[in-house]
């Protein structure tokens, strides 16, 4: 079976989704999502950081770090699977009730069905990379050895 999984309030797997609200502390940071924490990563050593950090919402932080006009993190297309693992394993290590979650699919498939993302999706004709699906497999992987 596969599980399928996109918008935050789907349950009960919406919090697979990057805008989920499940903050954490990582680099001695609090940050409100993951998407937070991955979108802000585009700009390491700038105010830019900071700035999506604090930006109010998942998708606002998500506009932020879409917007090409900031300086882009020189070798950010080699380290942002590492990035988004890195946020994924400490958003399901700091909750419990949403580790439990993860964990209780077992070995089945993870999938982000987004309609218009074919890298960390599956996109529209399920075609996608579903890159973020790859990364909570490996995360739950490594939970269950814990």
């Amino acid at each position: 079976m596969t599980i399928y999984f996109y918008v935050e309030r789907e349950k009960p797997y919406g919090c697979f989704s990057n805008f989920s609200a499940h903050g954490f502390m990582l680099d001695e940071l609090y940050w409100a999502t993951s998407e937070h924490y991955f979108q802000a990563q585009k700009f390491i050593n700038t105010p830019h950081l900071e700035k999506v950090r604090q930006t109010k919402t998942p998708k606002d932080a998500a506009n932020m770090g879409r917007n090409r006009s900031l300086p882009l993190h020189a070798d950010w297309n080699q380290v942002k699977d590492e990035v988004m693992r890195k946020a994924v394993l400490q958003k399901f290590r700091t909750h419990a009730d949403i580790r439990e979650i993860l964990l209780a699919t077992g070995n089945e498939d993870l999938v982000e069905n987004s309609p218009v993302d074919y890298y960390w999706g599956c996109g529209k004709d399920g075609s996608g990379k579903n890159q973020l699906g790859q990364i909570l497999m490996e995360v739950r992987e490594i939970l269950t050895r814990f």
